[in-house]
């Protein structure tokens, strides 16, 4: 944990329902500056339900969820505003088909108006560089491979210089062979200081390069800690389970 570092998210206690169906039940934590937070537990849990609040794709029932101090539930925080400052990389990628890889990352910081054109592209080249994908500027996603699109999808997110990029099964839709490209791009960006929360099921991931590991079940925060704590030393009784069937 970061005791010392600076609080970036706070979550608190925040519920999700749909219709009847309860997903979240009052969840409260924080997120610190350069937290790499893996976030695992069983399918349909909650997980990415969780995450996608974080960014107001879906809105809370109930509860709050704080940015710097200042609620992102109040009216006068706009969608765009929190998406500038909080981005996402999605299972199945999500680049605009019909645009090339530069175009990809150079959208949202020019429609927002952060950039000019030049520069967007400039930021854009420098990204794909540090992808290893400069060579693939011109392609269209239907000529990336799986591995290479998500490649695109996390400088996307890089592109508009956020404070935290939340990831939700970002190698899930990948060929085995693709996973450690994926893989060696996250790792280089927590490196770098990114904050980062990320639903996953790679386990080597969430043990070698998260900082902390939150495991979800049934709609709750069951064990919080770091990695040691949490496959080494499990307390609780579901993820002891989880951890015995993920073995077998």
């Amino acid at each position: 944990m970061n005791a010392n570092a600076e609080t970036l998210i706070q979550v608190k206690d925040l519920c999700k329902s749909y219709g009847d169906k309860q997903i979240l039940k009052g969840i409260s934590l924080d997120i610190h500056r350069g937290d790499v937070i893996a976030v695992i537990g069983p399918s349909g849990c909650g997980k990415s339900t969780f995450l996608r609040q974080l960014n107001l794709l879906e809105t809370p029932t109930s509860g709050d969820i704080l940015l710097d101090g200042k609620s992102i539930l109040v009216k006068g925080f706009s969608k765009p505003d929190v998406r500038k400052r909080v981005g996402m990389v999605f299972q199945q990628f999500n680049l605009f088909k019909n645009m090339t890889a530069l175009k990809n990352i150079m959208f949202a910081p020019m429609k927002l108006g952060l950039m000019t054109k030049a520069e967007a592209e400039k930021r854009a080249k420098e990204l794909l560089d540090r992808i290893g994908l400069l060579d693939r500027a011109d392609h269209y996603p239907a000529q990336l491979s799986g591995g290479q699109q998500q490649r695109v999808a996390i400088a996307r997110a890089m592109a508009m210089q956020p404070e935290v990029i939340l990831f939700d099964e970002p190698t899930s839709a990948l060929d085995p062979e693709m996973v450690g490209e994926v893989l060696k791009i996250m790792k280089d960006l927590a490196k770098s200081g990114m904050t980062m929360v990320v639903v996953t099921h790679e386990m080597s991931f969430a043990r070698e390069v998260a900082n902390r590991v939150l495991f979800f079940a049934d709609g709750y925060v069951k064990e919080d800690g770091s990695p040691e704590e949490i496959f080494d030393n499990p307390k609780d009784a579901r993820l002891k389970e989880f951890l015995s069937a993920l073995k077998k």
